[in-house]
């Protein structure tokens, strides 16, 4: 059986909002979920819309899987990413976004992050994300001018967590705009696991889901040829 490969697309955003709050992507959102793709035997390798460094917020040493991606060659790699607009996303079997407040900024807007969607969709590829990860869907749409995520069922971090996160900092609502686009948005109650898997769609809706999105995306890929 040959090997599968996902291309994790971070973000390059370190600062955002009228606060000037620091940010990136959340650290669990990737570590957790490359415990979980690496012990399955799939490779990582991570893009980010500029390349380069991919700045990180919320890292706690006090959680080993954290701390042994930090020490990680994957976590180097991280630090390298490549420029998105030099990828072919259809060279992987799956994309996976993870979130932080940082995707709110540049992946919320980039047009390769759409680009990179649709032509993954259209491939077959898995397309998964988590937490504020799936604000790479917004903006993307199909040749006939659908919204991408009209009729599709998804989670992402939810209004209620985000009210007593960072509501302060965020230019909009991710769930409301998601519910205004016709998406099937779903959410547990704040902080708890939630998983949506729509076909190859797969989404988590806040940083414990990471998990389950890295399980999720192990099982579909082992049906993968």
């Amino acid at each position: 059986m040959r090997v599968k490969h996902v291309l994790c697309i971070a973000t390059n955003t370190a600062v955002m909002g009228p606060y000037e709050r620091t940010v990136g992507f959340f650290f669990p959102e990737i570590a957790h979920p490359f415990e979980v793709l690496e012990e399955a035997g799939v490779a990582v390798e991570f893009a980010s819309p500029l390349g380069g460094i991919v700045p990180e917020d919320g890292y706690d040493p006090s959680d080993q899987v954290q701390k042994k991606f930090r020490d990680s060659a994957a976590y180097r790699r991280l630090q390298h990413s490549r420029k998105l607009s030099e990828v072919d996303v259809r060279d992987y079997d799956a994309i996976f976004f993870p979130g932080g407040l940082g995707p709110m900024e540049d992946i919320s807007r980039d047009r390769y992050v759409k680009q990179a969607v649709l032509q993954a969709w259209a491939a077959g590829k898995i397309v998964s994300a988590v937490c504020h990860g799936p604000v790479a869907f917004l903006g993307a749409r199909l040749d006939d001018g659908t919204p991408f995520v009209k009729g599709r069922k998804l989670t992402s971090f939810s209004k209620a967590e985000e009210d007593g996160y960072a509501a302060r900092d965020v230019s909009f609502d991710l769930e409301g705009v998601f519910r205004e686009a016709g998406a099937q948005y779903s959410c547990a109650e704040p902080w708890q696991p939630h998983l949506v898997v729509d076909g190859h769609l797969i989404t988590g809706q806040n940083p414990a889901s990471g998990t389950l999105v890295g399980k999720a995306i192990a099982e579909a890929l082992a049906k993968v040829e």
